[in-house]
């Protein structure tokens, strides 16, 4: 969902910016649909990667361990 977000904010922004001259030798700013999509999944992979070796460590502990160590 963030990620939709991210890619709506983005393409605003190329949009607000494709207007502005650049000079000769600069493209207008655009969205390539297969980076965006790219670019979520990767980070949606690493988010869920990094979620997984504290939710891990939590599971295997039993409950009273757990408030002991706090």
């Amino acid at each position: 969902l963030s990620g939709g977000f991210g890619i709506a904010g983005a393409a605003g922004l190329m949009a607000a910016l494709s207007k502005v001259s650049l000079g000769d030798g600069f493209d207008p700013p655009k969205l390539v649909a297969s980076t965006a999509a790219l670019a979520v999944i990767s980070l949606g992979i690493a988010g869920v990667a990094a979620g997984l070796y504290p939710a891990r460590r939590a599971a295997l502990l039993e409950p009273v361990e757990a408030l002991r160590k706090e």
